[in-house]
């Protein structure tokens, strides 16, 4: 298959996965494996084709951010917005430096994205189960202490096959917030932790690079975008009608079927992925 092709499907894959409670990750590791993707070249394309993702939130939220920024210094609510992305990032920012190299070495490989798959489809049957109103309708009215709360569960996240969005969203909606406010901060949380993770990841690899990626990195960065920004738009339409029960159970399928994908390809379970 020709590289630019594989460009741009797992660009696809990337933005049509990154802000579902589904985890990229484990979508990430069967695709590029199928595509016959893999080394350290295509470990800083899956890195670099976030940012198609990032930009893609970016895009569907810019009136927003763009109110929110020009009115900092005269609105309390934007602010307030400010303020709480900002103590919600800290705490995987401060153990995603402490531990990623544990995290790589020890947690990156089949039996743990997987056990996180379907462990987290659980957690989220189980929270959905609990049928309690929601108490906060807007990110607006989002406090410091529920913000920090959000950050935490977003700690869960460093461990592969978590998801973000899922730890993120699942951590919301037991904070009180209703399903579309808690999708809609975890995708405001996402532009500061996807940027700062994948930039000091670029920065690491940037040896990896050369003139002759920037075709594949621009096919898979476009992509990643185009789907990353239609997915945005539905998942937000879906969740305001929906549970994320169907999310759930997505998470246990795909868990078990890592588990067999690598156990009869003979692949090793707990080989580290970035390898």
């Amino acid at each position: 298959m020709p590289e630019l092709l594989k460009a741009l499907i797992l660009g696809l894959v990337e933005g049509a996965t990154e802000f579902l409670p589904v985890s990229s990750t484990g979508h990430q590791i069967i695709v590029a494996d199928l595509l016959d993707f893999t080394g350290e070249r295509a470990k800083t394309f899956e890195i670099f084709i976030q940012l198609g993702a990032i930009l893609a939130v970016i895009w569907y939220y810019r009136a927003k951010i763009g109110h929110v920024l020009s009115t900092l210094g005269s609105e309390s609510a934007s602010r307030r917005l400010i303020a709480n992305l900002l103590v919600a990032f800290l705490p995987a920012a401060v153990l995603g430096l402490a531990f990623s190299k544990v995290i790589k070495a020890h947690l990156f490989n089949p039996v743990t994205v997987a056990t996180a798959l379907i462990v987290g489809g659980f957690i989220i049957l189980l929270i959905e189960a609990r049928k309690r109103p929601a108490t906060i309708s807007s990110t607006d009215q989002i406090s410091g202490r529920t913000a920090l709360m959000i950050g935490i569960a977003q700690c869960f996240a460093l461990i592969p096959g978590t998801s973000r969005s899922g730890a993120t969203i699942m951590g919301a909606l037991l904070c009180g917030l209703s399903r579309p406010a808690a999708a809609e901060f975890s995708f405001f949380l996402s532009i500061p932790t996807m940027i700062a993770a994948t930039l000091y990841s670029l920065y690491k690899a940037r040896d990896v690079l050369s003139s002759t990626d920037i075709p594949t990195f621009g096919v898979g960065f476009v992509a990643a975008f185009v789907s990353g920004f239609i997915v945005v738009k539905l998942f937000l339409a879906f969740v305001s009608k929906h549970s994320f029960n169907a999310f759930a159970w997505y998470r246990i399928a795909l868990g078990s079927a890592v588990i067999a994908y690598f156990y009869f390809t003979g692949q090793p379970m707990f080989g580290v992925l970035t390898d």
